[in-house]
């Protein structure tokens, strides 16, 4: 049988672009100059017989092949980055940069001190993280590892590992509930003012369980103030702007210290699993195993994670 030649010319300056949106950001990570890589693409593009890269004068997109493309390029980039790094150091040790992302509140209190421990511990493993409640694209975007609340959604691509859960509560300040009163069932929320999570489109959902069965249920919530931040909704329910429906992990201490009050208590219980998923490969690469060995051990000894 013929051996059969494969060709890497242009895969780095594909995957640099891709990553940085620019042909200009790429050569100066490659130590090249603009126009030789964007003709290492060009030559890559014909040789494959596809486009990968939208081009206009503003700005680079990929293509659907190219993103499909990209993946499998940096899964081999990375690959070859850790074999490399293994025998320079002559162990399979973490290094190189994990892109992640996490929910923000949950993220900057639990996780973050998780990612700077092991910054300490191993000085060649770097991190590069977004903190926000958008959930991002983990193929396109180019995600190493997500921390996701609530439901998975069933992508047989992801791998996934169960971190703990998160119980939830509706809380109120004193001041608010001596103003308009305590609730005394989910119904009575439609005339009360509840602080809720941003939505760009439809109604907040609040999670109960029945006191009757112990099912749970979801309830629609007309909210008056939405806020795409954990820390200003705890904000603008200790400065008593209305109800909330909140994590015992981010509101333990106003509870404790009774700046909060939990209302609908018979109705609480309602919990949401959290989730590490990263994007699936028969090869666990050691910064990302490292990674997810903290994380799953922190969900088994955090009162964050087991609340």
């Amino acid at each position: 049988m013929k051996a059969r030649s494969v060709s890497f010319d242009g895969i780095m300056e594909f995957v640099e672009t891709a990553r940085t949106g620019s042909f200009t950001a790429a050569a100066v990570i490659l130590g090249m100059t603009n126009s030789a890589v964007g003709k290492s693409v060009s030559r890559l593009e014909a040789r494959l017989g596809v486009k990968l890269l939208h081009r206009t004068t503003r700005r680079l997109t990929l293509t659907m092949e190219g993103a499909a493309y990209l993946e499998n390029c940096t899964n081999i980039v990375d690959q070859l980055e850790s074999v490399e790094n293994a025998l320079a150091t002559g162990k399979d040790s973490p290094s190189g940069q994990l892109r992640l992302d996490l929910p923000g509140a949950f993220g900057r209190q639990n996780i973050l001190p998780i990612l700077t421990s092991l910054a300490n511990q191993h000085p060649r493993l770097d991190f590069s993280v977004i903190f926000s409640e958008r959930k991002a694209d983990i193929i396109t975007e180019s995600v190493d590892l997500a921390v996701r609340i609530g439901a998975l959604d069933n992508h047989t691509e992801f791998s996934a590992r169960k971190l703990g859960t998160q119980r939830l509560v509706v809380c109120a300040s004193p001041d608010y509930l001596r103003r308009t009163g305590v609730p005394l069932s989910p119904d009575d929320l439609v005339s009360r003012d509840c602080i809720a999570g941003w939505r760009s489109s439809g109604h907040p959902l609040w999670l109960f369980k029945s006191p009757d069965d112990n099912s749970s249920y979801a309830i629609e919530i007309q909210a008056r103030h939405q806020f795409s931040d954990g820390g200003a909704m705890v904000r603008a329910v200790l400065d008593g702007c209305g109800l909330c429906q909140l994590p015992t992990w981010l509101v333990g201490e106003y509870l404790t210290s009774g700046e909060l009050m939990t209302v609908l208590d018979q109705y609480a219980g309602a919990e949401m699993p959290i989730h590490a998923i990263w994007p699936r490969s028969r090869y666990l690469q050691p910064k990302l195993r490292v990674l997810i060995d903290a994380l799953v051990e922190a969900g088994r000894s955090q009162p964050a994670f087991n609340p």
